[in-house]
């Protein structure tokens, strides 16, 4: 369904009219693991179950679909509990070479059949989707054979005439087309940043070189990213192999990075990096060029096995709790026309695509990389891939000075409202992509206090150099409204000549932008571009969907959550009660509560009464009973003046005695801190790098005219609307904004609010209208205002 259709159908469509009821579904995982599968089985187990269709674990991969007998159990409710923090796949994958021939497959029917399973989820790989494809396509062939043989009867064949076959792509990878995320990469990407930045610690000691390689034989999107995420100095890949005489261009690269007193250089190199010719390129080759051609102490780390391991990331978690749900609705609403698809995220929205397509064009990426046609192999990896490859060239290669063109054109960033972890990566990018852009670039400390005050520099390439995975705000940042300074704040920008003006903040950001907008026909100082990255854990700007801080916030609250339980876990009937962070804004607690698969999450967005509070206790209760035995409920902390976490924890204890014991927890300030998560220090970086592009662009319109910038269009927030990339006017977006309690009028992620209450076992209404029809492959935006978006 395009864009269009979902927004003009007025009739929506709900959950309560689907029903499972007499079909069956077989979910197996299959290839490599990848963190966050468990959350994909757990989601399609319980949406098949909350619909009335049996769902079965298909054990050990295409192996057990092939072996049958105990490979092949029903699941129950309390199979998939306490699984949401698990990293592999509880029901096991495997490589199956049996599945591969004919003989194979029959069995496999064969196992199927007997338990009316006609329906498949499969999580893994696109050679585990590609399997399933053919199974799909020979299934009425095999159940002909197999009635031939006498192994089944002739009303098994026309009862079970056709398989319908929805895939998941669980792959740390990233390597499949058609989806800007798999599960598992972000997780994966996690652990690699951990030992980025433990390694850049002790580089720096020593003045030492460090050569990191991580996984991707095939696909160079964690090399990408992470290079991105620590500001490496020199990136291999194997889609876009280095140029013929690298070897020297690195070396020259090093050696100018420590001239300019950078006391460390890291390295990062995909394990299937290649050259122009085809031949590998290895780490210990890299170290030994180095060691060589410039006596740097030099050290060799390969990551190997740990990029699979560990709890998944809440990205990953959520990512495959919704591709869970979507491959479900899309299993119980096949027909025998339906072709094979696979569940796929594109900006914000989970789509349905092809199965056949999204294989052959990953295919294809291999094939062009063969044939050495590299820059085909780049732009079939996907408007991600080339975005952010063409970003990381920018942001890490400064170009001489003499080969810049100057603009004349001076541009300011500041800081505004509470810090957020992501900041600095925004920051350094705008620098670096500003000065790339010819123009002089100035850093505002302190806010718009610093602002009036002047304290302004002027920032040099190599003054961000180290700043993506530093916590906070290096420029310092401060919830003061420009209001009251305006006419000092004018006076500072007309002495500095500032040109432009780059915000990165909250909510206070978005104010100030509303405040200068409101200014420029008393002061043309502000009669320039200005535009604003939106940053604040709370997510509650009008006009993106998502705020760097945000995502790293989100990960301290599902650590803290998985921590919670597990200390219950020889503790039986506890439930525990944990304050979130965000304002008025829901999206901590309720995001926080379905990547830690929590019972409730109270926030100020959804009234609730003390007749809500006593149902939770009673389904709590009664989950007590039951051999899962711990409750989890999180509390948006301006959710109700009334119903603090104190009272409901001391209702739920009232409530709950003799059955249950309670526990509370207030998050605080720790989910503003630490370093930044890969997704926040990723999205930082891209979106801020095109806020400056967009500025460069407005400020080229102006050039030699002495234009003044005074329309809406030139004052504007920067954010991803569910498939798009949007410059909105502040005029605009004050119309859909409810300032009295800082949140947009309208929030995507309440609609995924009922998603939670499903997996927690809650009877609930959720409305499906978005979930719809398979899309092309190639047509990825439908009718856009804005730019396609890449998370």
């Amino acid at each position: 369904m395009t864009e269009e259709d979902s927004s003009s159908s007025s009739i929506p469509k709900f959950l309560e009219n689907i029903s499972g009821e007499g079909k069956s579904i077989g979910v197996l995982t299959s290839g490599g693991d990848a963190q966050g599968m468990n959350a994909a089985v757990r989601a399609v187990v319980r949406m098949g179950i909350y619909v009335r269709a049996k769902v079965y674990f298909i054990k050990e991969g295409y192996q057990g679909m092939v072996d049958g007998g105990a490979n092949i159990i029903e699941a129950k409710w309390e199979s998939v509990s306490n699984i949401l923090q698990v990293g592999g796949t509880i029901i096991g994958s495997a490589r199956c070479q049996a599945f591969r021939s004919r003989e194979g497959r029959l069995k496999a029917a064969r196992n199927l059949v007997r338990l009316c399973i006609t329906n498949l989820c499969v999580i893994g790989g696109d050679g585990s989707l590609t399997g399933a494809n053919l199974f799909r396509e020979e299934w009425s062939g095999l159940l002909e054979e197999l009635a031939q043989n006498g192994e089944i009867d002739k009303d098994a064949v026309q009862k079970h005439s056709y398989l319908n076959v929805v895939g998941m792509v669980g792959s740390i990878d990233n390597d499949f087309c058609g989806t800007d995320m798999t599960i598992g990469t972000d997780s994966a990407l996690h652990r690699i940043i951990e030992v980025v930045d433990a390694i850049m610690t002790t580089a720096q000691s020593h003045q030492r070189t460090f050569v990191l390689e991580v996984m991707g034989r095939h696909c160079g999107y964690l090399a990408l990213v992470t290079a991105l995420a620590c500001g490496a100095d020199w990136l291999f890949l194997p889609e876009s192999p280095p140029e013929d005489g690298w070897e020297e261009n690195m070396c020259l690269k090093l050696t100018e990075n420590r001239v300019r007193k950078k006391r460390l250089n890291v390295i990062i190199v995909s394990e299937g990096a290649i050259d122009t010719q085809n031949r590998p390129i290895t780490s210990h080759k890299i170290k030994e060029l180095v060691v060589k051609n410039l006596g740097f102490d030099t050290r060799v780390t390969i990551l190997g096995h740990v990029q699979r391991g560990g709890t998944p990331s809440a990205f990953d978690r959520i990512l495959a709790s919704r591709m869970g749900v979507e491959a479900t609705l899309a299993l119980l609403e096949a027909t025998p026309e339906t072709p094979a698809s696979v569940v796929s995220l594109r900006g914000n929205q989970a789509v349905r695509l092809p199965l056949v397509e999204c294989v052959q064009t990953t295919q294809d990426v291999q094939k062009a990389m063969d044939e050495r046609r590299f820059n085909d192999a780049v732009k079939l990896r996907g408007r991600n891939f080339e975005g952010n490859l063409k970003i990381y060239k920018r942001l890490a290669i400064k170009l001489p000075d003499n080969q810049i063109s100057k603009s004349n054109c001076n541009v300011a960033i500041i800081n505004v409202g509470a810090p957020a972890a992501g900041m600095n990566a925004a920051v350094r990018s705008a620098v670096r992509v500003g000065i790339a852009d010819g123009h002089k670039m100035f850093a505002v400390f302190d806010g718009f206090d610093g602002f009036a005050k002047g304290q302004i520099k002027e920032m040099d390439w190599i003054d961000v150099g180290g700043w993506t995975g530093q916590g906070g705000s290096i420029l310092g940042t401060k919830r003061t409204l420009p209001g009251k300074y305006l006419e000092k704040i004018a006076e500072q920008m007309h002495s500095y000549n500032i040109n432009a003006l780059l915000i990165i903040g909250g909510f206070e950001a978005y104010l100030g932008l509303l405040e200068l907008a409101a200014a420029r026909q008393k002061h043309e100082a502000f009669c320039v571009p200005m535009v604003m990255v939106p940053a604040t854990v709370s997510n509650n700007v009008p006009g993106s969907d998502f705020s760097i801080g945000a995502d790293t916030a989100l990960n301290t609250i599902t650590d803290t959550c998985d921590r919670i339980k597990q200390s219950a876990s020889g503790t039986k009937r506890r439930v525990f009660i944990i304050e979130t962070m965000g304002g008025y804004c829901g999206y901590l607690a309720s995001m926080g509560g379905l990547a830690a698969g929590a019972d409730a999450a109270y926030i100020f967005e959804e009234p609730f009464d003390i007749r809500d509070l006593q149902s939770n206790v009673e389904h709590l209760r009664n989950k007590m009973k039951t051999s899962i035995q711990r409750g989890l409920v999180l509390r948006n902390e301006s959710c109700n003046v009334n119903f603090t976490t104190d009272f409901i924890y001391q209702l739920y204890s009232e409530e709950g005695k003799g059955v249950f014991d309670c526990r509370k927890n207030v998050l605080g300030h720790m989910q503003q801190g630490g370093a930044p998560s890969p997704f926040d220090r990723n999205f930082g970086t891209k979106i801020s790098a095109r806020a400056m592009e967009w500025i460069t662009d407005k400020l080229k319109e102006s050039q030699g005219t002495g234009k003044k910038f005074v329309n809406d269009d030139s004052i504007c927030v920067l954010g991803i609307n569910k498939r798009e990339l949007m410059f909105q006017p502040v005029a605009e977006l004050k119309k859909v904004t409810d300032f009295e309690h800082r949140i947009p009028q309208e929030q995507w992620w309440l609609k995924l609010r009922p998603l939670m209450k499903i997996l927690a076992k809650y009877k609930t209404s959720y409305d499906v209208s978005d979930a719809g029809k398979l899309e092309p492959l190639q047509s990825q935006q439908g009718p856009f205002h804005g730019e396609p978006a890449n998370i």
